[in-house]
C-alpha cells in the first residue's frame, strides 16, 4: 500500500514539474472594500494566467484562463452565492440529456401522485 502512494506522489511530483516557476506578475489590480463591502482585483502573469473577481457581501463573480499542460487554452467563469457556487466553462462535463421515456414518466407520476396504501384492518 505504502509502495502504491509513494509512487503516486513520485507521479504527482513529476507532473507538477512543467509549471512555470519563472513566471512574472505583468498586471495587478486591487481595489479593496468600500463602505458597502464591493471589492475587486485581477491580475496577469507572463505564463499566460489570467484572474479577475468582483463582489459583495451577496456574492462574487469572476473569471480564470489560462493554458493547459497539454496546450488547451481553459476559460471559467462562476458565480457564488446564497445558492452556491456556479461554474462556467466548455471544459466541464455536462450530463447527457434526459431521454424522452424519463421525461413522460416524471410527468406521469407528477400528474397522478401514488395513492397512500390502505391497511387491511
Amino acid at each position: 500500500m505504502y509502495k502504491y502512494l509513494f509512487c503516486l506522489a513520485l507521479i504527482g511530483c513529476a507532473c507538477a514539474d512543467n509549471i512555470n516557476k519563472d513566471a512574472q506578475i505583468r498586471s495587478f489590480q486591487n481595489d479593496a472594500s468600500d463602505a458597502e463591502g464591493n471589492y475587486q482585483f485581477a491580475y496577469e502573469t507572463s505564463n499566460g494566467i489570467q484572474y479577475q473577481q468582483a463582489g459583495n457581501p451577496n456574492g462574487v463573480r469572476g473569471a480564470v484562463a489560462y493554458v493547459s499542460p497539454e496546450g488547451e487554452k481553459i476559460s471559467l467563469s462562476y458565480t457564488a452565492d446564497e445558492e452556491g457556487y456556479h461554474p462556467v466553462g466548455d471544459h466541464l462535463p455536462t450530463p447527457p440529456p434526459v431521454p424522452a421515456y424519463v421525461m413522460r414518466a416524471l410527468e406521469y407520476i407528477r400528474t397522478h401522485p401514488p395513492v397512500a396504501a390502505q391497511k387491511d384492518q
